[in-house]
């Protein structure tokens, strides 16, 4: 029996994929639920999986596009696999003849060269001009070594300008140490090589929205420091016991989504959006978290974030890693965000002004955290400081509303007892 197998549906507005990469070849036998190939649309990159065990027949070739639901392979549950091709046993080959060095010759200087059968003809006299025979005296220069480009040869006084401004390098004759016939090799020099690779359909979604971002909003950037030493004294006296009793690592991550949610509850307009000429407030606090994946930068969306402990949100975001990294990640995964973060930091950045993730008004960067010498209490001490940043759509939020959210983000990390209540 034949099984087809198809593209499958990813969301109701998308129509067609790239089938990027095949993991099977022609005639290969799979295993139920065993990936066979990538679909990249304009939004996910997701695997598909065998339906049941059987024989391979490719239908579609890697990087064509399919619509949604069309046909690329079928499965032959009742095909045997291929039997593999005995091994081809090599004649022993008769063992090559011993070749012995040449005699080394007796040491010593060698015979000298035979003279030249017709010895050089010597050029006749050059006559050269009153100015020639001034400027060659005055350098005491040997007239027989400059080339001539006069008529007939004649010397003029730009010939033995040209030869007074020749490179000293290439006036010195050259080494006796070298053969005479020996050639004089010059290093080629490499070609220049253009490699021309096409966008894929998560590259030029990324790139229409940036650019969608630039002309149709008025964004703006703010930006603050943070003093992340509560926050690490913390994570080091409670690492362990929040990992035998949730089994995962605290996070970072996971203290700026709580403080950020504090935040948008104080200022409602940057947790809102604009849709004609209204402004959406939303009552409920979909966060979206920015990912680098193989393929390009994704926000998976955690949903009712307000909702969930620190545990709870450290495993969302483990979670959507892996289905990242496995291809899994679907298309209701990354819509109905309402408020981005991304962490420039975990790539060493130091400072960013992060673009705004449509139709959103406000995202918030996170950097790298470095010691620096900072002011406390009168004295000068080292701190961990992470610079942050802040972008928002200045025709919702106001530059003093998107400053103190800041402010209120940097008081609630510096002092995260306000927000943890789990530990």
């Amino acid at each position: 029996m034949k099984i087809e197998v198809k593209v499958p549906s990813v969301g109701e507005s998308v129509r067609e994929a790239v089938l990027a990469q095949w993991y099977k070849r022609n005639g290969d036998r799979v295993h139920r639920d065993e990936p066979l190939f990538v679909i990249e649309t304009d939004k996910v990159t997701l695997e598909v999986a065998a339906e049941a065990d059987g024989v391979l027949t490719i239908l579609v070739g890697p990087g064509q596009t399919v619509a949604i639901g069309a046909v690329v392979a079928a499965l032959d549950t009742e095909a045997a696999p291929k039997e593999a091709p005995p091994p081809v046993t090599e004649k022993p080959r008769p063992p090559a003849p011993e070749l012995k060095p040449p005699p080394l010759e007796p040491a010593g200087p060698r015979p000298a060269a035979p003279p030249a059968a017709a010895a050089e003809q010597v050029e006749p006299a050059r006559v050269l001009s009153p100015a020639v025979r001034r400027l060659v005296a005055a350098k005491n220069l040997d007239v027989s070594a400059i080339t001539g480009t006069g008529p007939g040869g004649r010397i003029t006084k730009g010939d033995v300008l040209l030869y007074l401004e020749r490179p000293v390098a290439a006036a010195a004759p050259l080494p006796a140490l070298l053969p005479a016939e020996q050639p004089v090799c010059i290093p080629a020099q490499p070609e220049e090589s253009v490699t021309r690779k096409p966008m894929s359909q998560i590259r030029r979604r990324i790139a229409a929205r940036l650019v969608e971002a630039k002309q149709n909003t008025a964004m703006l950037t703010t930006f603050n420091e943070i003093d992340m030493g509560r926050v690490q004294d913390i994570r080091a006296r409670y690492r362990d016991p929040f990992q035998k009793k949730y089994g995962i690592r605290l996070g970072i991550m996971s203290f700026f989504i709580k403080a950020t949610i504090e935040a948008l509850k104080e200022f409602p307009e940057l947790n809102a959006s604009i849709e004609g000429t209204d402004i959406l407030y939303h009552n409920y606090y979909h966060l979206g978290v920015a990912i680098g994946g193989e393929r390009g930068l994704v926000v998976p969306v955690i949903r009712h974030a307000d909702k969930l402990g620190f545990a709870d949100l450290e495993q969302a975001i483990i979670d959507y890693v892996k289905k990242i990294k496995e291809n899994r990640l679907g298309l209701a995964d990354l819509e109905g965000g309402t408020f981005t973060i991304t962490n420039g930091g975990v790539y060493g950045s130091l400072l960013s002004t992060p673009i705004l993730n449509m139709p959103q008004s406000g995202i918030l960067g996170m950097h790298k955290i470095e010691s620096r010498p900072m002011v406390a209490g009168g004295e000068i001490v080292v701190r961990p400081m992470m610079y942050v940043a802040l972008t928002y759509d200045h025709r919702i939020v106001d530059g003093r509303q998107a400053v103190t959210f800041l402010v209120r983000i940097k008081e609630f990390i510096e002092d995260p007892e306000r927000i943890m209540v789990e530990i």
